[in-house]
């Protein structure tokens, strides 16, 4: 099976010299789930960005669907249709991608980038409002939403374009636990169900425990020091305090990661409560 997205000896420093990825080579299948795990400021959202073509590598090369990403390919037809019909990228903050009047309008820009047909238009907007139970909010301003509604706004824009990979930064920070569950489920099916390739970027381990089966984690210094099963991963403490994704004050109980008061992150690893 060939790769759908592909980094080898990526590099990238941020202008002025800070670097932010170091030495970064991996490969991803189509239909796979992938958490990328690290501290703030590690380089997990720089990386999505250089896998989507909005920053370009120093050094090193990323390819998407075959092709190196480049300044000059990501704007060169066909292939920049190919891309942009083929990745969504789900960003941190919500606001940053809901921009047109209505929910409706929202949903229909990116089909219409796509020169898509009225008629298809309609269709897909039309489905994907009933998918994510959003028909009642359709004439809504997605500014006057609440953050899991502009969440799920945001997400269902995505979805109307038919992405086969979906980039998620921290999605699930600032929502409350009813959305988080609905997010977590809605990816789940995403994955399992439409084969749709997930990177998911965030240092919430409970929450990348259950819905990715592979995990890459980058260190403070900016390297991948892991991939491989998430679980291995999320069993690993000394890997996990080494990365400062937990606190030294951590044990584990019953299949459990536990942390006392002075936890930088926690997470709960349920056996029959983990994807698959």
């Amino acid at each position: 099976m060939t790769s759908i997205i592909e980094t080898r000896d990526l590099q990238y420093s941020y202008p002025g010299g800070k670097q932010a990825l170091d030495g970064i080579s991996f490969q991803v299948m189509p239909g796979e789930s992938v958490a990328l795990l690290g501290a703030n400021a590690s380089g997990k959202s720089t990386l999505l960005h250089l896998l989507d073509g909005l920053y370009f590598a120093n050094h090193g090369q990323v390819e998407a669907f075959g092709t190196a990403l480049t300044e000059e390919s990501v704007d060169t037809p066909p292939f920049s249709r190919r891309l942009r019909q083929g990745i969504g990228f789900l960003f941190q903050n919500s606001d940053a991608q809901l921009f047109n009047t209505t929910v409706e309008e929202e949903l229909a820009f990116g089909p219409r980038q796509l020169r898509l047909s009225a008629d298809e238009v309609e269709t897909r907007v039309g489905d994907t409002l009933r998918l994510f139970e959003l028909e009642q909010l359709r004439q809504r301003s997605p500014q006057s939403l609440s953050g899991g509604e502009k969440k799920k706004v945001a997400l269902a824009g995505l979805i109307t374009c038919g992405p086969e990979v979906i980039l998620l930064d921290e999605p699930s920070s600032g929502l409350d636990p009813r959305t988080q569950q609905w997010l977590n489920e809605f990816l789940q099916m995403l994955n399992e169900d439409m084969r749709v390739t997930l990177i998911t970027a965030s240092h919430d381990l409970s929450f990348v425990g259950e819905i990715a089966d592979r995990a890459m984690i980058l260190s403070e210094d900016h390297k991948l020091v892991f991939d491989g099963p998430s679980e291995a991963a999320l069993s690993d403490l000394d890997l996990l305090l080494s990365v400062n994704l937990i606190h030294s004050h951590t044990h584990v109980h019953d299949g459990e990661i536990h942390e006392h008061p002075h936890l930088h992150e926690a997470w709960h690893n349920h056996q029959h409560g983990k994807k698959r």
